[in-house]
């Protein structure tokens, strides 16, 4: 690998000049690829002096130098690293890391075409010319490279008697199969008695090996005789290269010294500074980390502490806040690996004691004197138990809250009996054990008082529930509306972060020391002061200064709220006390969301609690039919203290329960059952026993009757004073009208007073008395209609027959039924809901059974006068004296009738009953004169005929009542011709 010695890298001497003076043209931002040192350089040429003279740091940092070079040519070819160098030639030269690539063309070189070649090519065809001429002078030369080309092809001819085995690239003896390749085993086996003939192989091969090893030394010693004149012109420049390096490791030395007297100068008194910033803080570092877990190592101590207050929270927080430290800023110190264990036991135990706190804090609450006026006990105790529940995700205390809720309801009952038992002196408690029989044994007006203190009692147990409910929502609510807000905050601040990340100088430092960038180094002096004055705060006490990079004997830090970057809010319960939220609180809007739910849900579940109580209560005083047996007034004022006291657990609660309501509806329908068939049977008695004769009125029935005429239905209040001095009347007055009525038709007035008396106090059974009632008014048209038109008064009272008077009386004592049942329809209209009022359709079927009954009565009235007219006319013969007995009879039987009915029908009814009469008169008599085939003639007997019905005319219309009554009798003639 001779070198030419056109190209020498060696520099040229020049005070301005470097080692390798390469002109750049900076604007073109182009970078000569250097040229590698040749190995045998030329001379180097001009002064000495400008060896010693080093390149600028400062001028030549963009210009290739020296100090560029990485590696020479060959040390790269002779790296004995490489193997399988036999590739290719270029490979097997230049190196592994020689392959064939295409190369893509530079931008900055220009495109050569011919036409560039044109101007060298005129130059140089004289050039041309003279060297065919000096070719064809000098022949010896050609001869000499013919002497070579034969020596090369000898040589070559040679070189192919070696074995190819010897020229692999892999060649080793110290492989199995060349070696026996190469040294066949059987040359060497002297065995069987052919020793020397091994002996002769052997000897034979060991000559062609030493003949291969010629013919490779020959071929060695001729290449290096043709490059002979290379070795002895580098052993004549050695002289020089060694002048070289030495002036060389002179500038080399020179510019070390310069170097270190820079360093020194501008970079070593830097450099001490930042070691120190950053010895400084590391100390100071080191000597909060060491407050720290002198801090960290008295959290067990002050957890028990606050343990021995009840301080559950305070005791949680300060057990994340140490555990916080510890995942963060002491992980990894070995003295406190054991506390982070310890921490979670404890707080696990703190867990347990909460439960078990609160069991107790909700038993002591409920069970205290209902006479306290507090309406929540401790305040601030449950407030805090509730954090520390909410905060380790302890969710079942709602379930123990009820608990405790069914278990007071229960002693609140029991010692409400036990009081009320204990006062009544007529229960020998030693004769009856249970406490169930001793409350049985009560009357309504003990037992009603004992409803009412339970009742009470329940009243200011749900509002104390409600009261402590409210305080736990409340809770609840601060603790959601925190987490809202903390959201809120993190968005913010994320979005600071992000402009600030953005505003950040990007800067990157070169130089490096010690592992660390300049810009590195300067950045932790300035932020670690900053850093610590933020971890110090978070530490401090309220009362302490924050800890500081300047100050570091500050009072010590407390990991009350260290780097968990914990922050809190101040909030208010509606009791008056101030709250701290805490931002770690492990629980989801979701779960608090249905927390505050359930919270409500317990309220309601707390009034069904009393309610279901308060049923069962019911139920053990109703075994013995109890309530059944209560009269209206009773059962209304028990209904009425249970509807109030449903109304006030309504508004207590906000919802209404339906199990104490159902009780009532129940017991209700019951009373009603029994009240109707109480006064179904005393009507149906009255009915038996009736006579159906006119009945005085008393004066207390008048006044009855008379509330009722301002549109308002209810009973009066007796009038104890003015009753007995107040005679009876003959008739019921109503409204200016008169009525005759039996004594069974008042009590059934009152009757149905009381079912719309019945209806006002207890709404609830409004519908089921319209049906009883309905039920009542048909019971008592259907059986009057039996006993006096069917005749069953003679078989039941006794009755000889029934008279004309007992019809009229009947007739009035429906139409006063018939007067008021419009009364009765508004009444129960007011109070059915409008989905209901199709059950009013049973008063128009009353009304009209009614109408119907008075119908037939009038008929039956018509029709006894009627029977005794064909009687009577069908025996009348025209004859003196005149008036005639029938007529007179006729007359006598129309004045019983008329004294029967005037004074029992209105003077309307009783004209329109004598007109029906008289038509059936006229009938029966115009038959009877047509049977005589008496005419309008004139005659005789028309005279007499005319003399009769004159008598008749004139006794009827004498009757009181009747005078103006048209009987035109002319009806009766038939016209004959």
């Amino acid at each position: 690998m001779a070198s030419s010695h056109s190209s020498s890298p060696v520099p040229q001497g020049s005070s301005s000049d470097v080692f390798f003076k390469i002109e750049v043209d900076s604007s073109k931002h182009i970078r000569p690829v250097p040229s590698l040192p040749d190995v045998c350089p030329k001379e180097p040429t001009g002064d000495s002096h400008s060896l010693y003279v080093a390149p600028s740091l400062v001028t030549d940092q963009h210009r290739w130098t020296v100090y560029h070079s990485k590696v020479n040519l060959p040390a790269a070819l002779n790296d004995p690293r490489l193997a399988k160098r036999e590739s290719d030639f270029f490979t097997k030269t230049w190196g592994l890391n020689f392959v064939d690539t295409e190369v893509i063309p530079s931008f900055y070189l220009p495109q050569i075409s011919k036409e560039h070649f044109t101007v060298y090519q005129q130059e140089i065809s004289q050039r041309e010319k003279i060297h065919e001429r000096c070719k064809n002078i000098c022949p010896p030369k050609d001869t000499f490279e013919r002497t070579l080309l034969h020596t090369h092809d000898k040589s070559r001819t040679d070189l192919e008697q070696v074995p190819k085995i010897f020229m692999k690239p892999d060649f080793a003896l110290d492989d199995s199969l060349t070696f026996n390749s190469v040294l066949p085993w059987s040359h060497f086996n002297t065995a069987g008695g052919k020793g020397n003939r091994d002996a002769a192989s052997s000897k034979l091969l060991q000559e062609k090996l030493s003949h291969y090893l010629d013919i490779v030394e020959v071929n060695i010693a001729h290449q290096i005789s043709l490059r002979s004149e290379a070795f002895f012109h580098a052993m004549t420049s050695q002289h020089e290269l060694q002048d070289y390096l030495k002036k060389t490791s002179q500038a080399v030395k020179m510019l070390r010294d310069k170097i270190a007297q820079i360093d020194k100068v501008m970079c070593e008194g830097s450099l001490h500074i930042l070691r120190l910033t950053l010895t400084r803080n590391n100390c100071v570092k080191v000597y909060n980390k060491l407050k720290l877990m002198a801090t960290v190592h008295q959290t067990q101590p002050t957890v028990q502490v606050l343990l021995s207050t009840s301080e559950f929270v305070g005791a949680l927080d300060l057990i994340a806040t140490t555990q916080e430290v510890l995942q963060q800023e002491l992980q990894g110190i070995h003295s406190f690996r054991h506390l982070g264990s310890q921490l979670c036991e404890l707080e696990k135990l703190i867990d347990k004691m909460m439960i078990a706190e609160f069991s107790t804090y909700s038993h002591t609450d409920l069970n205290r004197p209902l006479e306290d006026d507090c309406q929540v006990l401790e305040e601030e105790r449950l407030v805090s138990l509730v954090f520390g529940l909410l905060k380790q995700r302890k969710l079942n205390f709602l379930e123990i809250y009820g608990e405790k809720m069914i278990i007071t309801a229960k002693n609140i009952i029991k010692q409400c009996v036990i009081n009320k038992v204990s006062q009544t002196e007529e229960i020998d408690t030693d004769v009856v054990v249970k406490l169930a029989d001793q409350m049985r044994m009560l009357n309504f007006p003990q037992w009603f008082d004992l409803l009412k203190d339970i009742f009470s009692k329940f009243t200011i147990f749900l509002q104390r529930v409600k009261a402590t409910l409210n305080i736990i929502h409340s809770v609840v609510l601060s603790v959601l509306d925190k987490n809202q807000r903390t959201r809120e905050l993190e968005e913010i601040s994320q979005q600071k972060n992000a402009a600030k990340d953005n505003s950040l100088d990007t800067e990157v430092a070169y130089l490096i020391h010690e592992g660390m960038f300049i810009s590195d180094a300067f950045g932790e002096g300035e932020l670690t002061p900053i850093a610590v004055d933020t971890t110090s705060q978070r530490n401090a006490s309220p009362n302490s200064e924050p800890c500081s990079s300047d100050s570091v004997s500050e009072p010590e830090c407390t990991t009350d709220s260290s780097s968990s970057k914990e922050h809190t809010s101040s909030s208010a319960i509606p009791g008056g006390v101030d709250i701290m939220v805490s931002e770690d609180m492990k629980l989801t809007d979701s779960e608090l969301g249905k927390l505050a739910n359930n919270i409500q849900e317990l309220l309601y579940s707390a009034s069904d609690i009393c309610h279901d109580r308060a049923v069962k209560f019911l139920m053990s005083r109703a075994k013995d039919g109890f309530l059944e047996k209560l009269n209206s007034m009773e059962f209304i004022t028990l209904s009425r203290l249970m509807e109030t006291f449903i109304l006030d657990t309504e508004q207590i609660c906000g919802r209404k329960s339906m199990s104490l309501l159902g009780a009532l509806q129940s017991q209700a329908n019951k009373f009603v059952n029994r009240f109707h068939e109480e006064r179904k049977t005393k009507l149906s008695l009255l009915l038996d026993n009736e006579r159906w004769k006119q009945a005085d009125v008393p004066a207390e029935f008048q006044d009855l009757v008379d509330s009722i005429s301002d549109g308002k239905i209810a009973l009066p209040e007796k009038k104890s004073g003015t009753t007995e001095e107040r005679k009876p009347a003959e008739v019921l007055i109503v409204e200016g009208q008169q009525y005759a009525v039996v004594g069974t038709v008042l009590l059934l007035i009152r009757i149905i007073l009381e079912y719309c008396q019945c209806v006002d106090n207890i709404p609830s059974v409004t519908t089921d008395m319209l049906t009883r009632l309905s039920d009542l008014l048909k019971y008592f048209n259907s059986r009057s209609c039996q006993l006096v038109l069917g005749a069953g008064a003679l078989q039941v009272v006794g009755l000889k027959t029934i008279t004309t008077k007992n019809l009229a009386l009947s007739s009035r004592c429906l139409q006063l039924i018939v007067h008021y049942i419009p009364v009765i329809r508004a009444h129960f209209e007011a109070r059915l809901p409008p989905k209901q009022y199709s059950m009013l359709r049973h008063f128009d079927h009353i009304t009209k059974d009614y109408h119907d009954h008075i119908a037939e009565i009038s008929a039956k009235l018509v029709a006894i006068m009627d029977s005794l007219f064909d009687k009577l006319l069908s025996k009348y013969e025209v004859k003196a004296p005149v008036p005639s007995a029938c007529f007179r009879n006729i007359c006598k039987q129309m004045t019983k009738m008329h004294e029967a009915i005037f004074d029992l029908l209105p003077e309307e009814q009783t004209q329109m009953l004598f007109l029906r009469i008289n038509a059936s008169y006229k009938l029966h008599l115009k038959k009877q004169l047509s049977h005589l085939n008496v005419i309008n003639d004139g005659g005789p007997q028309n005279g007499l005929v005319t003399a009769d019905v004159a008598f008749y005319t004139g006794n009827l219309q004498a009757l009181k009542g009747l005078k103006d009554l048209d009987l035109n009798m002319a009806e009766i003639w038939e016209q004959k011709r």
